[in-house]
């Protein structure tokens, strides 16, 4: 191994050490938030037979579903108790080796679907795949289409999430990496990758226009009730930044909320607030080195696995939290599963009919929590 890198490596081990010999559990620990109501344990749990990661919810026009995107490319409805989930949509029609729920070497090939949208007027589902781009498919399901595939003549590697607005019939929607893919997300966070991009699709001319450029791991996007700025996760930096649409203040970039962990995905309630899920509290420890891009690459050129980088960003111990924002970026609510006992790690929080249905990148199932 080089020396200038053992090095580094020891004093990563000896800052690591000499903290835990002060606070031994307050390193890795998620921190206490302030205001918290540890209730999210309640939730009832709805599991996914064969399938694993369900990452983003959506509900179509007449109230059915939720649809979500699992690990193995299809996107699967939920019919109620008696039928439970069905196959509606896949994003690649090479389906032959897609047979494992988790399989994240056959990822570009099976597709991964995280953020879904559906266009209230058409009914067709809009598909964030990670690794094939914008993807629509209509009300009957079926193989998804390609809507984009690249920007500035690239290919997209690691779309994430978007929104429509249907009034200027165009779709937000985020890259996370212009370098690396889903399947590396943890090296995104530690290597200080800032290639992140969110991006403009107008339906009416097919043209894509880049909006804000070198962002850290952008995540969860959602619109303003009134169309007037667009929130983007920036998951690296646990921020919300605000770009205004319209107004004095159209092309303003705003730091919209500071949170105390990592966000995922955003999504906007009846009322104009937002629910963002954090995908970990950030442990002192986790967002040090993902601040701190020289410890992070470190990590990953000693050889860590992913449990042992995921474990180091999001803390020993899995847990949920989600938050609730008003219009102007305050923390109205925070709700938990602090110890982990029902959800962990989730990536979405969908408020519909006194009702929060909540998702998971990683889990075998969803979660529902009454108000």
């Amino acid at each position: 191994m080089n020396p200038g890198l053992v090095a580094v490596a020891t004093l990563l081990a000896l800052f690591a050490i000499t903290f835990s010999f002060f606070n031994p559990q307050a390193l890795f620990s998620p921190p206490h938030v302030p205001g918290s109501k540890d209730h999210l344990h309640a939730a009832q749990i709805i599991h996914l037979a064969g399938a694993v990661g369900p990452e983003s919810l959506v509900f179509d026009a007449h109230g059915g579903g939720p649809y979500t995107g699992v690990a193995d490319g299809r996107i699967l409805k939920w019919e109620g108790e008696q039928q439970g989930w069905t196959e509606f949509a896949f994003t690649s029609s090479n389906r032959s080796d897609c047979r494992s729920p988790f399989a994240p070497e056959l990822e570009h090939v099976c597709g991964r679907p995280l953020g879904l949208k559906f266009d209230k007027q058409s009914g067709d589902l809009y598909i964030a795949d990670a690794y094939l781009g914008l993807k629509v498919v209509g009300s009957a399901g079926g193989l998804a289409t390609n809507v984009v595939t690249e920007v500035e003549g690239q290919p997209l590697r690691f779309t994430n999430d978007m929104d429509i607005s249907e009034e200027e019939d165009v779709i937000y929607f985020t890259e996370s990496s212009t370098i690396f893919q889903r399947r590396q997300f943890m090296v995104v966070l530690l290597s200080g990758d800032r290639t992140g991009r969110l991006m403009k699709y107008d339906r009416s001319t097919k043209e894509v226009k880049v909006l804000l450029r070198d962002l850290a791991f952008p995540n969860g996007v959602a619109l303003s009730k009134d169309g007037s700025f667009v929130l983007v996760a920036e998951t690296s930096t646990c921020k919300i930044l605000q770009l205004w649409l319209g107004g004095p203040k159209a092309g303003q970039v705003d730091t919209f909320a500071e949170l105390p962990g990592f966000p995922d995905n955003i999504r906007r309630n009846s009322e104009g607030h937002f629910w963002v899920a954090l995908h970990a509290k950030g442990s002192p420890f986790g967002k040090w080195v993902s601040s701190t891009p020289w410890a992070g690459k470190v990590m990953i050129k000693i050889g860590f696995n992913f449990k042992q980088l995921h474990s180091s960003f999001a803390g020993w111990k899995p847990h949920a939290a989600a938050i609730k924002l008003s219009e102007r970026g305050e923390i109205l609510e925070v709700l938990e599963d602090s110890e982990g006992k029902t959800l962990k790690f989730i990536s979405e929080v969908e408020e519909k009919d006194g009702k929060l249905w909540i998702a998971s990148v990683l889990m075998p199932f969803i979660g529902i929590y009454g108000l």
